[in-house]
């Protein structure tokens, strides 16, 4: 079958690899999607382990809609008694991008009101619609009046893991925080510490990744793909079982992470215990500038998203933590590589020290930085050799 998995911008090749790396045939690589063919083991695999897809979708229906009467005329066409069984509730998520079309939700209400006349036309019976917890989630996405249907596969956005028991004023996303430390280079073994950890997004993320666990074993509820009319139970109760086999219960990584807040720590603890990792990450509460690198450890890698400081007035302060972080890293941590993701580029430049490499991304609407920075173990430079004297 022909999918499509959506991601966050900047992680698309990333993407592209762990797909790959699953068995599946990459056809394309767009902005923020993936398109790739793969059968029924695939689909199930990728909604399991997928660190970095949002979504996964299964296009079905493709067609030009230049007007109201054409979009209801194009929906009308389709056979939906394939797509939706007696009884069964569906709701639709409507994507909409430089089309005649100005709002999303006229557009999936169009959709749903071409669907629903067709069932009650076919059989007297309408289905019901459920925007929370729908049987069947449709997808809709419309660019330049291109419309292509798709069926969810999750049915829920795939970054919504299930851990996160709370989260801090700001928290990353999951398939984010996965980005991250994936762009990192991270290779799983070596240390990773996060000075500013927050509701400990970025650590959970590594740690299910250095332990084998497939993400999508927290997943709350049905996927979507379990009340699709081609559903096989047996395969998906298979590839479940073999997911659980994999996870490694050894600590294969040293895992930190810290904060100032005692109750930032708790909300941390209790994600990562949710996650099962409770073994595998060390949190303490500390302050920033007495962040430093665990003393028997190789060097590894240092990753954190420090505030952004987005209040009015916060330039000053903001200025000041991110000064705080450069001479953390350059005193505490030689030797190590250190990665600050930030939206704050202005305060960013207060940290002192020249980035190797900048990776543009989004954390929701704001436009972030991944910045990476070497931290050699002294100086870089080689000593000047010693003049010679110079006689009279």
């Amino acid at each position: 079958m022909h999918l499509t998995a959506t991601t966050q911008f900047g992680l698309e090749e990333l993407l592209a690899d762990e797909l790959y790396a699953l068995g599946a045939d990459i056809t394309h690589v767009g902005s923020r999607a993936v398109e790739f063919m793969g059968d029924h083991r695939l689909l199930y695999e990728a909604a399991l382990w997928s660190r970095l897809s949002m979504r996964l979708l299964r296009p079905f229906a493709a067609f030009y809609a230049a007007d109201e009467k054409a979009l209801y005329r194009e929906v009308s066409r389709i056979d939906w008694q394939d797509f939706i069984g007696p009884g069964q509730t569906f709701a639709i998520t409507p994507v909409v991008n430089r089309s005649t079309f100005e709002h999303s939700l006229f557009v999936a209400q169009l959709t749903k009101d071409a669907i629903v006349d067709q069932f009650r036309a076919r059989t007297g019976e309408r289905p019901s619609i459920d925007t929370r917890q729908p049987d069947i989630r449709l997808h809709l996405r419309m660019t330049e009046n291109e419309v292509i249907l798709s069926l969810d596969a999750a049915g829920d956005s795939l970054h919504r893991r299930g851990y996160r028991q709370h989260t801090n004023e700001a928290p990353l996303n999951e398939v984010l925080a996965a980005g991250l430390v994936l762009l990192s280079g991270w290779d799983g073994k070596k240390p990773l510490i996060d000075p500013m950890c927050g509701s400990a997004t970025l650590l959970t993320e590594a740690g299910l990744i250095s332990q084998r666990i497939a993400p999508g074993l927290f997943h709350q509820g049905k996927f979507g793909f379990e009340n699709w009319y081609d559903f096989d139970p047996e395969l998906w109760n298979q590839v479940r079982e073999e997911a659980k086999a994999q996870r490694l219960d050894e600590p294969q990584a040293y895992l930190a992470g810290s904060d100032l807040d005692p109750k930032t720590i708790d909300m941390a603890a209790a994600n990562i215990t949710a996650a099962g990792l409770e073994d595998c990450i060390r949190l303490s509460v500390r302050d920033v500038k007495d962040a430093a690198a665990p003393a028997k450890e190789e060097p590894g890698i240092v990753l954190t998203n420090p505030p952004y400081g987005e209040r009015i007035g916060e330039e000053a302060q903001m200025a000041a933590l991110y000064k705080t972080i450069g001479d953390t890293l350059k005193s505490n941590f030689q030797g190590y590589n250190a990665f600050v993701f930030t939206g704050n580029l202005e305060a960013a430049k207060s940290i002192g020290l020249k980035p190797a490499r900048r990776t543009p991304l989004f954390n929701g609407p704001i436009d972030c930085r991944l910045l990476k920075y070497e931290l050699y173990r002294g100086s870089r430079r080689e000593p000047k050799p010693a003049e010679a004297p110079t006689g009279n």
